[in-house]
C-alpha cells in the first residue's frame, strides 16, 4: 500500500487571515471619520466597476463581534487588519478624532478577547484625501503627518498589540496611483521623477513607523514591512536561469528593499534612474534603514526568467494566451512564485524572518448553493502554493507564517464587489456570511498544521 507522507509545517508556524480597513468596514463617514482618497476616486464614474463605493461594504465596523465569533469557530488564531487612517486624523494631521481611538480599541479588545492575536498594518492605502489635497504622496507634508498618526496608533494600542506592520505595498499606493495609466486612487499623472519621489516618500513613512514601535511599542513588539515585490521564477532550476531570476528579482525591487535592508539606494539604481532619482535630504536613509524584525510578502504570481544571449542578463518569457489564470486578469497562477519570491529575499537581503502576509485568489462567480459555496478553484490554488512555501522551509528559507487573503470578500478597489478573494462569502444585501469550502479546507489546515 502506498502511503503520503503529510507535509507537516514548523512547530509554531503562524496561520492566519487577512483584511483591510478600507475593504471591510464601511461607516466611511461615521463617526467624525474623514475622507479617503480611495472614498472620493470611487465617486468619480468610470473609475470603480459599477460605481460601487466604500460606504457600507461589509459592515465590519458594526459586525466586528460577529466576526471575530465566525473566526474564532473556524480555528483562526491571527487576524492581519489595518487601521484607517482618516478614522484617527479625519484631515490627516491637526486634530485627532477621540472616536476613531475609541473604535479601534474596542476592536482590539473584541479580537483578544475571541483569542486572536491582531497584527496590525498602519497604512493600508486609504491616504486622507485632505492630504492629497496638500500633495498626497508627492509631499513631504504626508511624511510628517504619517510620523504623528503611527506615534498616534503604536501608543494607543501598543499594550495590546505586538506585531506592526509600517506600509501595505508600497507600489500600489504610489506608481499605481500616480503614474500615467494608473488605475488606483487617486488616479494622477506625474512624472518619472515624481513617481519615483513618492517611493521615497512612502519609505521614510515606513521609518517613522519603525520608529514609532521601537519607541512606544513595548515589551515584545516587533515591526516590519509587507511588500508585493515583483516575482521571478526561473524557467528551469539550473544555475544559469536561477542566476537570472535573481538578477531580475534584484532589478526590480531595488528601489525598495536595497535602502531598507542596506541603508542606501543601490548604485544601479541611481544609474537607471539618472535626473529622476529621488530627492534625498540628509537623514533620510538612516531612517529608512533601521532594522526590522520581518518581512512581510504578499505573493500572488511571478514572473518566468531565464537566462539571456550574450550581454543580455536575462530574458522576460511571455505567458500563453490560455496560461491558468483566475478571473483577475493579473493573476496567472504560478506556485513557484512563493518560493522563490520567499527565497530570494533571504538569499539577496539576508531576511532573517519572512511572513506571507498574503496569498489567495480572486473570482467572479462563487453563488451560494444549499448553503454552501464549492470553491474547489480557490482550495486548489492555496494547497498547491502552500505544497511550495513548505518546499521553502524545508529548503532553509525562514518563512515564520502565512496569513490567507482574505477571510471574506470585500471590497476589491477598481474591481468593485464583484471579485471575491475571500473564503467566507458575503451577500452584500443582507450582509449574511458564508463559509465556503476553502473556509472548512483551511480551518484543518490551521488545526493539524499541515497540508490535508
Amino acid at each position: 500500500m502506498i502511503s503520503t507522507k503529510p507535509l507537516r509545517f514548523p512547530k509554531n508556524f503562524t496561520w492566519g487571515v487577512a483584511t483591510a480597513a478600507p475593504q471591510i468596514e464601511g461607516a466611511a463617514f461615521e463617526d467624525g471619520k474623514g475622507e479617503s482618497v480611495w472614498d472620493r476616486f470611487s465617486r468619480i464614474p468610470g473609475k470603480v466597476l459599477n460605481g460601487d463605493t466604500l460606504d457600507v461594504a461589509n459592515d465590519h465596523y458594526h459586525r466586528y463581534p460577529q466576526d471575530f465569533a465566525l473566526m474564532r469557530k473556524l480555528g483562526i488564531k491571527n487576524y492581519r487588519l489595518s487601521l484607517a487612517w482618516p478614522r484617527i486624523y479625519p484631515n490627516g494631521d491637526g486634530e485627532v478624532n477621540p472616536a476613531g481611538i475609541k473604535f479601534y480599541n474596542k476592536l482590539i479588545d473584541s479580537c483578544l478577547k475571541h483569542g486572536i492575536t491582531p497584527w496590525v498594518t498602519i497604512f493600508h492605502w486609504d491616504l486622507p484625501q485632505a492630504l492629497e489635497d496638500r500633495g498626497g504622496w508627492t509631499s513631504r507634508v504626508t511624511v510628517d503627518a504619517f510620523a504623528t498618526y503611527a506615534e498616534t496608533v503604536v501608543k494607543a494600542l501598543g499594550d495590546r498589540v505586538k506585531n506592526w506592520i509600517t506600509l501595505n505595498e508600497i507600489r500600489c499606493f504610489t506608481v499605481q496611483g500616480y503614474s500615467p495609466g494608473c488605475d488606483k486612487a487617486p488616479g494622477r499623472r506625474e512624472s518619472a521623477q515624481v513617481v519615483n519621489q513618492t517611493y521615497h516618500h512612502a519609505l521614510l513613512c515606513h521609518g517613522h513607523a519603525v520608529k514609532a514601535v521601537r519607541t512606544f511599542g513595548g515589551k515584545g513588539a516587533r515591526v516590519g514591512l509587507t511588500d508585493n515585490s515583483a516575482f521571478s521564477v526561473p524557467v528551469t532550476e539550473t544555475p544559469a536561469d536561477i542566476a537570472a531570476a535573481r538578477a531580475w528579482y534584484i532589478d526590480q525591487n531595488a528601489h525598495i528593499l536595497e535602502p531598507i535592508y542596506t541603508g542606501r539606494y543601490s548604485a544601479a539604481y541611481l544609474k537607471r534612474t539618472g535626473k529622476d532619482r529621488p530627492v534625498v535630504q540628509k537623514g533620510d536613509l538612516e531612517l529608512i534603514g533601521q532594522p526590522t524584525d520581518f518581512l512581510g510578502l504578499n505573493i500572488y504570481t511571478g514572473q518566468f526568467i531565464r537566462a539571456g544571449k550574450g550581454k543580455v542578463r536575462y530574458e522576460e518569457l511571455a505567458l500563453p494566451a490560455d496560461y491558468p489564470r483566475t478571473t483577475c486578469w493579473w493573476l496567472n497562477i504560478m506556485p513557484q512564485a512563493i518560493y522563490w519570491g520567499a527565497r530570494f529575499p533571504a538569499e539577496v537581503y539576508g531576511a532573517k524572518a519572512i511572513y506571507i502576509t498574503e496569498n489567495g485568489c480572486g473570482y467572479d462567480v462563487e453563488p451560494v448553493v444549499n448553503d454552501e459555496v464549492q470553491d474547489l478553484h480557490r482550495r486548489d490554488y492555496v494547497r498547491n502554493y502552500l505544497r511550495e512555501l513548505h518546499r521553502a522551509i524545508a529548503d532553509g528559507v525562514p518563512v515564520k507564517g502565512y496569513f490567507l487573503w482574505s477571510f471574506m470578500d470585500n471590497f476589491e478597489w477598481q474591481d468593485g464587489y464583484t471579485r471575491r478573494f475571500g473564503i467566507v462569502h458575503v451577500d452584500y444585501k443582507t450582509q449574511k456570511r458564508t463559509p465556503k469550502l476553502s473556509a472548512k479546507w483551511y480551518s484543518t489546515v490551521m488545526a493539524e498544521n499541515r497540508i490535508v
